[in-house]
């Protein structure tokens, strides 16, 4: 049971619906469907209230605590990065670097792995796992990593570049890895 809410103070944002985007609140759940695909996220409803109007998503939070206005932010953020998502996508690309023996990089779709062989002239091969729906591709010495959620594509270029962390040797000289490229670097 939701009690009544008796603020002195209270914060509100709008995040624009663009056409051909479905925003939906049902309890604790946000709901947005696109032309890619369709996201789920859940927030806490004590600390925020999430309304749908027409073709604006209006958040309110009451109170006077930081916190409140720090979360009230942070689902903002998520609500777009949830909008850009479904309409455009997520895209992160990744490098092969090497310098003497050459790493060879497979995707096993049915374990939803990324298989790094020959690292460091290592016989053992090197695992990181693709969290959600996300698509990798191998095109030359490039990794593209696809989806429509932000956190799973992030999360799969970071496992990706954690299984290539070299450990207990100088990382100025032993460079190789598997690196994010930074936007508009390739």
């Amino acid at each position: 049971m939701r009690y009544p809410r008796v603020a002195l103070v209270s914060f509100s944002k709008e995040v624009s619906i663009p056409e051909g985007v479905k925003v939906s609140v049902e309890g604790d759940k946000v709901t947005v469907e696109g032309p890619k695909g369709k996201l789920e996220r859940r927030y806490m409803p004590e600390f925020i209230d999430i309304s749908v109007e027409k073709d604006v998503v209006r958040l309110t939070t009451y109170g006077r605590r930081k916190f409140n206005r720090a979360y009230l932010g942070t689902c903002t953020a998520h609500i777009r990065n949830m909008i850009r998502g479904v309409t455009e996508g997520f895209k992160r690309e990744m490098i092969v670097a090497f310098a003497h023996f050459p790493v060879r990089v497979e995707v096993d779709e049915s374990k939803k792995l990324v298989l790094i062989k020959n690292f460091l002239g290592g016989r053992s091969v090197r695992t990181a796992k693709i969290v959600g729906e996300v698509k990798v591709t191998v095109k030359d010495d490039r990794l593209i990593i696809e989806g429509i959620s932000k956190e799973d594509v992030c999360q799969t270029a970071a496992n990706i570049r954690q299984a290539t962390r070299i450990k207990r040797k100088d990382p100025r000289v032993f460079q190789d890895g598997i690196y994010v490229v930074p936007e508009g670097m390739s």
